[in-house]
């Protein structure tokens, strides 16, 4: 019986993740999902937020994603998301600086798309930061 699964972690860009793994984790539109080796067999939607990945040799890696889809085979998890980056590397400042603007855009704006447009430029600054702030908090243990 295998004790990992093989994980992929997809962008429209590029490949951002290929490796064996014990427990994926990600935000599903119902909630925290928990996929462990030979795990039914599911598709479900992402929402914007955190994929972390704890590999075969127990260390943690974590990745932001846009949103996207989630394809679980009992010994493959598939993530394809429009977006993604390791947690290490999202930027801080630009996320912080996309918060601002997206809410200075919905402080000054009536038209119900730019409305649209600016609240889902603040929810991906915000999933960015939480992703941040979870690499953090696992860095320091």
């Amino acid at each position: 019986m295998s004790h990992t699964l093989r994980v992929d972690i997809v962008s429209a860009e590029a490949e951002i993740f290929s490796g064996e793994a014990q427990l994926v984790v990600a935000t599903g539109e119902m909630g925290e999902l928990g996929i462990a080796p030979r795990h039914a067999p599911l598709i479900t939607r992402l929402k914007a937020g955190h994929v972390d990945v704890v590999l075969a040799n127990g260390e943690r890696q974590q990745f932001w994603v846009s949103g996207g889809i989630l394809e679980v085979q009992p010994q493959v998890v598939t993530v394809l998301a429009d977006t993604a980056a390791r947690a290490s590397e999202l930027d801080e400042a630009a996320a912080l600086r996309a918060k601002q603007e997206a809410e200075d855009a919905l402080a000054n704006r009536t038209d119900a798309v730019e409305i649209a447009e600016a609240q889902a430029k603040l929810a991906e600054a915000i999933t960015q930061l939480q992703a941040l702030e979870r690499l953090r908090k696992t860095l320091k243990h």
